[in-house]
């Protein structure tokens, strides 16, 4: 009987565990549960990845759905050539890195200032940079459209680079509170030794707050990036040739794909020099190819998110964004 007791014991304490250690029951349901949300989430990417390289019998076949029967690069070759990524990939990359730099430069800058010095007005511009959020942007998408056209800047970068320059661009407030709790917390200690060695202001800012916040430079940087790269909007209407009557307008990999089917039927009508052999060859594009450019143009952003992935988680932890 003690024995039988005694079994049910240890049993019931590795089934449901006990006050210093979970039981299997626990953690079982605590991975089914993990892998369930992990797969609601990767399931799109999955399906995105695993399409692009099927060839057209299999995207015809019903019975073909995860493991492709061939695997081909075909439609690879296609997309590549339709979006021209050989030349957009550098437009993308010059419209998305100069302004995520010139953005993580200003609010890291602003951030410094709200969060070290006392001036007249500071809860005031505080607000206003607070309100910069809270406004949506397509409130303004007309007055901006007008101002931009008036200073003749329209077609060309500064459109995006000089808001971000003066701390106004892509979700630019996030980045300034960001900025402004991390030198909050840091030790003003710091300044004052660097004072007293005959620093000014700006070598302070320079050798002794950049430095320390690192962890905020690359969530800014970051996010940026990728913000900007996905942006189709604003970079079709102040840089976009059919918004602007400009030849000469700057495209990205993401308008690229959001004109995908007229590309490619122009693509195909160019290689069957017939318009109605392009027509039908064109209407032939098919899931395959169109997965195949969408992961084209996400592929960048994984390559640095899997370079960066312990910087950005760590960065992501101590700048509390996670709101720990």
């Amino acid at each position: 009987m003690k024995n039988s007791q005694r079994l049910l014991g240890t049993v019931k304490r590795i089934a449901l565990g006990g006050r210093d250690k979970n039981g299997l029951v626990y953690n079982a349901a605590i991975y089914v549960l993990l892998t369930s949300l992990g797969f609601i989430y990767l399931y799109p990417f999955l399906y995105m990845l695993v399409t692009s390289f099927k060839s057209l019998p299999d995207l015809l076949d019903a019975a073909v759905n995860w493991i492709p029967t061939q695997i081909t690069f075909d439609n690879f070759k296609q997309a590549f050539e339709v979006m021209g990524v050989s030349e957009t990939i550098w437009s993308t990359l010059y419209v998305s890195l100069v302004p995520a730099l010139a953005q993580t430069a200003s609010c890291a800058l602003i951030g410094y200032g709200f969060a070290r010095f006392r001036f007249p007005g500071k809860k005031l511009l505080l607000a206003l940079v607070l309100l910069t959020f809270v406004i949506p942007s397509y409130i303004l998408m007309v007055p901006t459209f007008t101002m931009y056209s008036d200073y003749g800047i329209l077609g060309g970068i500064g459109t995006i680079l000089y808001p971000a320059l003066l701390g106004q661009g892509m979700k630019s407030a996030i980045f300034i509170l960001i900025f402004m709790q991390f030198f909050a917390i840091t030790p003003i200690s710091l300044d004052e030794a660097a004072r007293v060695d005959g620093a000014g202001e700006a070598r302070i800012f320079v050798r002794i707050a950049l430095p320390l916040s690192i962890p905020a430079l690359v969530v800014s940087f970051l996010f940026s990036f990728v913000w900007y790269w996905n942006e189709t909007f604003y970079i079709s209407l102040y840089m976009g040739g059919q918004t602007i009557g400009t030849q000469n307008a700057i495209t990205t990999m993401l308008l690229e794909l959001d004109r995908f089917e007229l590309s490619y039927r122009g693509y195909m009508q160019s290689l069957a020099n017939s318009w109605a052999a392009g027509f039908a060859a064109g209407s032939v594009a098919n899931e395959a190819i169109r997965m195949a450019a969408t992961l084209l143009t996400i592929l960048p952003l994984l390559i640095i998110y899997l370079i960066l992935q312990r910087q950005f988680v760590e960065s992501i932890e101590k700048t509390g964004i996670t709101g720990e």
